[in-house]
């Protein structure tokens, strides 16, 4: 591993899905990796899963000291297809990127998105769609824009998903 206060972090473009081997095999040669990850919702044929997920897919940082190291390996490491450069160098990203990441990340190390303005038992109005005007108690959200509310309908509880942009507080 790198002495990390030497280098500066730059981005590595992976192939599809090849995140983690392009991570395994940056390691392996040295370099300090850090593949940012959140845990996403994923539903398929009737069942729910909740999975880790890399938080920009076919992208990862790498810290690299390009006085010391031999940074062009990294472009023709399996699972990578390019060191991000500006001309014939890599471009650096500011620290203080991958530090507000890190700063995010639970205790299991995956990053926590924020829930823009909700918390869950908010009270929430319907503004769009059939059911404008209604009330309703903020449930959760999912990772592509749509959450879940619970609306009190003709006596009982009803969970109904919809856009995030169909509901406001109250």
């Amino acid at each position: 591993m790198t002495d990390i206060d030497s280098s500066n972090w730059y981005i590595v473009r992976t192939h599809a899905h090849a995140e983690a081997k392009a991570a395994l095999n940056l390691e392996r040669q040295g370099f300090s990796i850090y593949l940012p990850r959140y845990l996403k919702r994923r539903q398929h044929a009737r069942r729910v899963e909740i999975v880790a997920a890399p938080l920009f897919p076919r992208y990862l940082f790498v810290a690299v000291d390009i006085t010391t190291q031999r940074w062009r390996s990294i472009q023709s490491t399996f699972g990578v297809a390019q060191l991000i450069c500006n001309g014939d160098d890599p471009s650096a990203v500011s620290a203080r990127v991958v530090d507000e990441l890190r700063q995010r990340e639970d205790q299991k190390g995956f990053v926590q998105l924020a829930q823009r303005g909700f918390a869950k038992g908010e009270k929430v109005r319907v503004v769009q769609g059939v059911f404008a005007a209604c009330l309703g108690l903020f449930e959760g959200m999912t990772d592509n824009e749509r959450v879940t509310v619970l609306l009190d309908l003709l006596g009982q509880k009803v969970r109904v998903m919809m856009d995030l942009d169909a509901v406001a507080a109250i």
